[in-house]
């Protein structure tokens, strides 16, 4: 009975703890959803629109190029998170499976980078793509995406859980080390890379202060550019304002939809499939 009760009290307070995080996003999607004649900012306010309506989105499209800014948010989101698991996994298996002089140092320099606050290369960063042409370009908001201390990091302890067995039986039927890291490592590390390929693509969808510097040209404006743009554009009509942001987050968890079930450990299992 004790062990009943406290399972029913902890599934009440998940429940409350749910409702309460979920509850802004409801918000935004009732505020979206609200009819031209409906008073957004009523009080007391009401969560569930009157009279529902998606002349929000209509306009949302209609007025403005939002069809560009997920385009380029999804090339840029996809072509870092292509980049991380490529670069990241191939950086992080000889600092987990081999020996050599300085591997510690290595490590910890990498990892150190993580406390250095983005605004702090932010003007070398500048500095350094302007002069390579890349200013204006899509491939400059890849680049500082393309490979981070958190991935590699990430991919080095998962490295790290697998069996030593898998390696020297997949050495034993002919694999070089290239081999042991595609048929062996990735295989195994198939949780993890999914982890990071959702820290990634969010980190990425999301970003809005490095476009904001590096772009000038609206028609490469990622989604967070162009809702700040739709924000100054319609400040007195914050149901497309809702719109957009709604819009934005659906990307997101859709991916964390399809990605969830990845996100089991499984190790040796997937390697040996492998």
């Amino acid at each position: 009975m004790r062990t009943s009760t406290a399972r029913v009290v902890q599934l009440v307070l998940l429940i409350l703890l749910a409702l309460l995080v979920l509850t802004p996003l409801l918000w935004l999607v009732t505020t979206s959803l609200k009819g031209p004649a409906e008073d957004i900012f009523s009080s007391p306010p009401a969560l569930l629109p009157a009279q529902p309506s998606f002349d929000a989105y209509v306009r949302l499209f209609q007025d403005n190029p939002l069809t560009t800014y997920l385009f380029n948010s999804t090339v840029v989101s996809g072509l870092a998170v292509l980049a991380n698991l490529l670069f990241c996994s191939l950086a992080a298996y000889p600092l987990a499976r081999l020996s050599f002089a300085g591997r510690g140092l290595v490590l910890g320099l990498v990892v150190a980078t993580i406390l250095i606050p983005f605004q702090v290369v932010m003007i070398p960063l500048y500095l350094l793509m302007v002069p390579l042409g890349l200013r204006n370009t899509l491939l400059a908001l890849v680049i500082p995406q393309a490979a981070t201390a958190f991935g590699l990091y990430l991919l080095r302890q998962s490295f790290l859980g697998v069996p030593k067995e898998l390696e020297e039986a997949a050495r034993i039927d002919g694999c070089s080390r290239l081999g042991e890291w595609w048929n062996v490592m990735i295989p195994a590390a198939k949780a993890d890379l999914t982890t990071l390929a959702m820290f990634v693509f969010i980190g990425t969808w999301s970003d809005f202060l490095w476009p904001l510097v590096i772009l000038d040209d609206p028609s490469l404006y990622t989604l967070p550019l162009g809702l700040q743009q739709l924000s100054s554009s319609f400040s007195l009509d914050w149901r497309i304002v809702a719109a957009g942001s709604v819009v934005s987050i659906l990307p997101v968890l859709v991916l964390f939809v399809l990605l969830q079930r990845f996100i089991l450990p499984n190790a040796s299992g997937d390697a040996v499939k492998g």
